[in-house]
Order: structure tokens, then sequence, then C-alpha cells
């Protein structure tokens, strides 16, 4: 579940837990209260990462993205992150701030929708 994170990267996790963004903290509200019975933690170590809301069940990842996520070095950096994570089976779900500010419902149609389109990707897989 870790992917091997060390102690570093658990501690990280933990002072990013403590200083949500107002997007993350929104977005928590909904999450933690399992949709459709999947459970998240939120800024989860997974190898040399924290991810800002991770589903084991599904092995799904879901970010929420400022606008430095917008500069080609960060940009670039996501890409490869989320490349070495897909690597590993993981999946990722991106949305940025604003969507989740100001359109909040929407957002969580998404995440529903990817929800009940993963688990039932994941029965048939597993028959």
């Amino acid at each position: 579940m870790f992917l091997g994170a060390d102690n570093n990267i658990f501690e990280r996790a933990a002072a990013l837990r403590e200083n949500p963004t107002d997007a993350e903290a929104i977005l928590w509200s909904f999450l933690r209260h399992k949709p459709l019975g999947f459970k998240f933690r939120r800024q989860h170590p997974i190898s040399i990462y924290v991810a800002d809301f991770y589903c084991h069940a599904l092995k799904l990842i879901i970010e929420v993205d400022g606008g430095i996520h917008d500069v080609e070095a960060v940009r670039n950096h996501d890409v490869e992150r989320q490349k070495n994570l897909e690597a590993e089976g993981i999946c990722f779900l991106r949305f940025m701030n604003d969507d989740v500010l100001k359109n909040l419902e929407g957002v969580k149609v998404a995440i529903i929708d990817n929800l009940k389109y993963m688990n039932r990707k994941k029965t048939y897989i597993s028959r």
C-alpha cells in the first residue's frame, strides 16, 4: 500500500494533512464519508510521493491541483510521477482547485461515476 515509502515521506504527508488547501479540505469533507463504501486516505504516502487522496481498494489516486501545476517544471514532474505510479497499477483522477471550489457537485458526480466504473471493471477482472 505504501510501496516502500520512507520516514521522510510519512513526515511530509503528516505535515500536508495539517495544512490542507481549501479545495482539499472541501473534497475531504466528501471523501471521508466513504462514497459508495470506498475508503479514502488523505495525503497518503506511496513510494517517494504523497497522494492527495488514495483509495487502496481501487488503487485510485485523486489529485487536486492548484495553479502551480501549470508551471512547466511542475507539470513535467506530475507526468513523471503519474507514469511511475501507473506502472504500479494505480489510476488517477485529477481536478483543479477551481473545479472543487466552483463546481463541487460536478466533481462529486465525476468521482462517483469513476468509482462505479472502476468497481465494475475490478469485478469483471477478478472473476
